[in-house]
């Protein structure tokens, strides 16, 4: 379980010299294999908060705990899925996917086995062999998913994974993630812009006001999945979220 206990983040602005308040009084719980997403204007402090929930960055106060104990450093109970899919083009789908049991020493025969079985598992048995420069912008996104997953983290960090692709290939992610994460039961806090795909993948969605970012909205969203973005329903929690964001835009 993820807690976040009046968490505040604020830091200097070496340009000015003034002090910014980026994140304010942040209260969340996100329970065992609940699925979040977080949206907001530019600059509410979205992804500062995906990077102290993946220790990357301190809060000035409050607290963030996983299972209890405090989030100080990135570590192995936390993987992280970025925009910009961070894969080493030097290195094979196998070996990118294989990269954090490598890591920890497994023995190359078993890393192989498990790493062949997430590749199967996001829908790229036959790529094994081939590089990141060789694959579509969604194919390489599964890749880093894959390398995220093989590690087994209790919590899955997503920021803006599907922000890079046409629009047709994001939708096929998205219902591809919706799939996985069912089948696995991962706890996942996703950020994004798109209100679409925040009521399309969630079971919650949190909306940040402007800078300094507070929880301004929160919506639990009991749908059925695979949902229908055209149904009453979907357009009613989408418009109740566009109606928050329009009238609390940054100036």
């Amino acid at each position: 379980m993820l807690e976040l206990v009046n968490l505040n983040k604020s830091y200097m602005n070496t340009t000015d010299k003034v002090n910014v308040e980026a994140l304010k009084n942040i209260n969340l719980t996100a329970n065992d294999g609940e699925f979040i997403s977080v949206v907001g204007p530019s600059g509410c402090g979205k992804t500062t908060l995906l990077r102290i929930i993946a220790g990357f960055e301190r809060a000035s106060s409050g607290k963030a705990l996983l299972n209890g104990d405090h989030i100080r450093k990135p570590g192995p109970k936390i993987g992280v899925v970025f925009q910009e899919y961070a894969l080493f083009p030097w290195r094979t789908v196998m070996e990118n996917v294989e990269f954090g049991l490598e890591l920890k020493k497994t023995p190359r025969k078993e890393r192989r086995k498990r790493a062949l079985g997430y590749i199967e598992m996001v829908g790229l048995k036959d790529f094994e062999n081939k590089y990141p420069g060789e694959l579509s912008g969604g194919m390489r996104q599964r890749v880093a998913i894959a390398r995220t997953l093989i590690n087994e983290p209790g919590l899955v960090l997503m920021d803006e994974p599907f922000g890079s692709v046409d629009a047709q290939t994001r939708n096929s992610l998205q219902e591809f993630l919706i799939d996985l994460w069912r089948k696995r039961g991962d706890t996942i806090i996703f950020v994004t812009h798109n209100v679409d795909e925040a009521v399309f993948l969630s079971q919650r969605v949190i909306c940040l006001s402007p800078r300094p970012g507070e929880i301004g909205l929160e919506i639990s969203i009991d749908l059925e999945f695979t949902r229908d973005r055209t149904s009453a329903s979907f357009v009613k929690i989408r418009r109740e979220i566009l109606k928050y964001l329009t009238s609390n835009r940054s100036n």
